[in-house]
């Protein structure tokens, strides 16, 4: 049999698995319910259980398992380690011995957002670019960036939390993470409705948008594409936050790419395009007219980034 590799995406509600060969082809995947009892140690647990599962029913020796890629929702260093992973109820462990003791097979993790970016690049809307970042608008704004193929993640493993940028003195509100003026306030799916009931308040102006008993980021956006004033005030406020922090992370970094994804890319090329009208508006020139992609592997796009770390120390 040729030889295989398992990427593993933790998350708060599910586990994702995909099983795929070196070249990156997705073989099968599945997902089951994530556990928090026994203070977090049984999403591990149930993780290694599932794997040797499909090894067992699928008829995979272990001699043809390259490893197991991890994708999980905070910073992990470089050596495995993990300081805390509240969402899950998990404290200090290092999830790479734990699980390599549970499986028998070689474990490497990583931040899911920075597997995601690392996925993005090998088989998605990074592919072609070794050194790229990955911008994800949801319920936050998460973001991973890659360099020279490699993930950058940080002394800490916290590297890539791009939501946190600072984009407005003005900023009265506090943020989740306790600062004022952050990037997530204005350009997540929450913070996009949130410039629009302000916009909504501050205008006399007709708008679809308040015919809307339940305002949401995608709704804004097709208002917008329907050409309505106030909601095409809202994307230009929102893109040009996003246009302001991606050129102050080019000026550091100077990737090839940016690749939008998360719930709110699904609005498509308005996001794209606006975004880069802005980026180019407040870079300096050396760095202008960067790619500006969609990402297009979706929900897939952590089990493939978790499978690439794998697979990358077996090159």
């Amino acid at each position: 049999m040729k030889q295989v590799c398992f990427g593993i995406d933790i998350g708060g509600t599910a586990v994702k698995v995909g099983l795929f060969d070196t070249e990156g082809k997705l073989l099968n995947k599945w997902d089951f319910s994530t556990k928090k009892t026994g203070n977090g140690r049984d999403i591990l647990k149930d993780s290694a259980e599932f794997i040797l599962l499909k090894m067992q029913e699928l008829n995979i020796n272990k001699h043809d398992v390259i490893g197991v890629g991890v994708g999980i929702p905070g910073p992990v260093k470089d050596n495995g380690e993990v300081l805390e992973l509240p969402n899950l109820g998990l404290g200090h462990f290092n999830i790479e011995d734990e699980m390599t003791q549970m499986t028998g097979l070689k474990v490497k993790a990583a931040n899911d957002a920075n597997a995601a970016a690392l996925g993005e690049m090998w088989m998605g809307g990074g592919k072609g670019f070794q050194n790229m970042v990955l911008v994800t608008l949801g319920t936050g704004v998460g973001g991973g960036i890659i360099l020279n193929g490699s993930i950058i993640a940080g002394s800490n493993g916290a590297g890539g939390e791009i939501g946190h940028i600072f984009v407005n003195s003005n900023e009265t509100a506090t943020c989740g993470c306790g600062k004022k003026g952050c990037l997530e306030q204005y350009a997540s799916a929450t913070g996009i409705v949130r410039l629009a009931k302000s916009i909504l308040a501050e205008k006399i102006d007709a708008s679809c948008m308040r015919d809307i008993p339940e305002l949401s980021a995608k709704s804004v956006f097709d208002c917008a594409k329907a050409g309505d004033k106030l909601a095409l005030e809202t994307v230009e406020g929102a893109c040009c936050y996003l246009g302001i922090a991606l050129s102050h992370i080019a000026q550091v970094i100077d990737p090839q790419a940016f690749v939008i994804g998360g719930g709110v890319s699904m609005a498509g090329e308005i996001i794209t395009d606006t975004i880069e009208k802005y980026y180019n508006s407040h870079v300096m020139n050396a760095l202008k007219n960067k790619e500006f992609r969609l990402a297009t592997l979706g929900n897939d796009a952590g089990i493939y980034g978790a499978a690439r770390l794998i697979y990358s120390l077996a090159k």
